[in-house]
């Protein structure tokens, strides 16, 4: 691995990032939804022209993985294989259209790991000494005593095991000032405001060193320190570095064509690390920062964080199978403010599904193409009745406001406005009255609007968005939002979205 000082770039790219999935258990629906989230703004950059990378993957080393496939009596590897099988139908049934599946496992991951080591050992930012605190299996975090409430970890409920054990230590402490540099200028960009502010307050009470190893005696399960072989790597610069392994085992030049990535996304129980650690180990091994740490909140189940930990978990792949993967994605992504924390249901994702998907999206697809089919288009020849036609209709559609959205990474928001022109075309069929006058000019400015609405919807159901694609006869590319719809034979399809009872 050499350090990189330098990032050419040509043609205007996109690096999204997810974590990497702890596989201790198999996936839940707070895994899905960051995938989900990172998959839109991929297709939605798609969608613009760019280059884009989008990776995923998992993390499968660690003390947890070791106990639970001791208890199991299976070897740790057979153990998270399986796992690992589990997340990728999950995103295969939710139709992730990642670049990359990196495993922490994978043999390149592991050589860059040491490399990355090796640097900041002989940089001496890697030193022999001894940790102790409070320690936090379920987390994999070192806690203080402020962090703990009632004695216990508030995440887990658990009281953390006070270790004092031989470690290798990296140097965070010398990285306090530049990253407080960094965070407060900008240049390590951290949203939404409020975790901004949060994790300058937390580098504020200052920085410790943090362990980076753990004696290979008690934990054999993980990479191997390069430098003392009775060691083995903690989690965190094993897990961090995949952000670069996952990218350069694509090849180098893919690494020298996207890498810094442009936003990484997470849930806020892994911020601090996110925010402290990985931009030390980055900037100690001579590399660029990401542009942007994006931080969502919690998904609450009566009032509880849903936790593996906890047993409180919806599987994404029940959801996906019981009701069809672009209902799950248009949920999550429509539900909870993107950044904030949200509660999720069952009852609550198949009325989202009926009332907006089903009957907003699903009938006026239905109904225009089946009038379409019957009468024909016909585009207006006059300036005048085009001009007059837009005013009522497509001028409703606000394309700056939702790119803005989108550059801001409120995709909620984005959703809402698409949808908010999805009832203005609903309110115009039912005013013009179509199956009354047979008004071809009227049905085409519709079935026009409806290539618009779908592909602003492309990146949330992709599915669904290909089939109306090719039921009204047009491509789904960006440019052609503004350009007309061709005339063509529109036949009435399938019912895209049917109604769940």
């Amino acid at each position: 691995m050499k350090e990189i000082t330098k990032n050419m770039k040509k043609n205007k790219t996109f690096y999204v990032t997810t974590p990497i999935y702890y596989t201790n258990a198999p996936i839940h629906l707070g895994g899905a939804y960051t995938t989900i989230a990172a998959d839109v703004l991929a297709r939605w950059h798609r969608l613009l022209g760019e280059e884009v990378f989008f990776l995923t993957g998992t993390d499968e080393h660690g003390q947890k993985i070791q106990e639970i496939a001791e208890k199991n009596n299976e070897k740790p590897k057979e153990f998270v294989d399986k796992i690992v099988s589990d997340f990728k139908k999950a995103f295969q049934l939710l139709d992730i259209s990642n670049d990359n599946f990196i495993r922490t496992t994978d043999s390149f991951h592991i050589e860059e790991v040491q490399d990355l080591l090796n640097i900041l050992y002989k940089k001496k930012l890697i030193y022999k000494g001894v940790y102790e605190s409070y320690y936090c299996i379920g987390c994999e975090q070192y806690l203080t005593l402020s962090d703990l409430v009632d004695g216990k970890c508030p995440l887990h409920n658990r009281v953390p095991e006070l270790k004092k054990e031989e470690a290798y230590l990296f140097k965070l402490s010398s990285f306090q000032n530049k990253l407080l540099k960094l965070i407060k200028s900008g240049d390590y960009c951290i949203l939404p405001e409020s975790r901004r502010k949060e994790i300058l307050t937390f580098i504020e009470s200052g920085l410790q060193d943090v362990s980076i190893s753990r004696l290979k005696e008690k934990i054999s399960w993980g990479i191997e320190l390069p430098f003392d072989k009775n060691h083995t790597v903690w989690v965190w610069p094993d897990a961090f570095w995949n952000y670069v392994s996952g990218l350069k085992q694509k090849g180098e030049e893919k690494f020298n064509k996207f890498w810094p990535a442009n936003i990484q996304l997470m849930a806020k129980d892994i911020l601090r690390v996110h925010a402290t650690i990985w931009p030390a180990l980055l900037l100690g091994a001579g590399y660029k920062l990401p542009k942007t740490l994006f931080v969502h909140g919690y998904f609450t189940i009566d009032g509880q964080k849903m936790s593996k930990s906890l047993g409180n978990v919806i599987s994404p792949i029940y959801l996906a199978e019981k009701y069809g993967s672009e209902s799950v994605r248009y949920y999550l992504m429509r539900n909870i403010p993107f950044g904030s924390d949200g509660d999720v249901s069952e009852k609550a994702l198949v009325e989202r599904y009926n009332n907006e998907l089903a009957n907003k999206l699903g009938n006026l697809i239905s109904r225009v193409s089946t009038l379409a089919e019957k009468y024909g288009i016909e585009k207006a020849i006059t300036h005048t009745h085009r001009e007059d036609s837009q005013n009522k209709l497509i001028k409703k559609l606000k394309i700056k406001e939702i790119e803005k959205y989108f550059e801001s990474y409120e995709i909620d928001k984005a959703l809402i406005l698409i949808f908010s022109f999805i009832d203005a075309c609903n309110e115009y069929i039912q005013n013009k009255k179509p199956w009354e006058t047979h008004d071809k000019k009227i049905l085409y400015e519709i079935a026009d609007s409806i290539k618009a609405a779908a592909i602003l919807l492309w990146p949330f159901i992709p599915e669904s968005c290909e089939k109306i694609a090719k039921q009204f006869g047009f491509e789904i590319k960006y440019e052609n939002i503004n350009k007309p719809l061709k005339e063509n034979n529109i036949k009435k399809g399938e019912i895209l979205f049917k109604r769940i009872e």
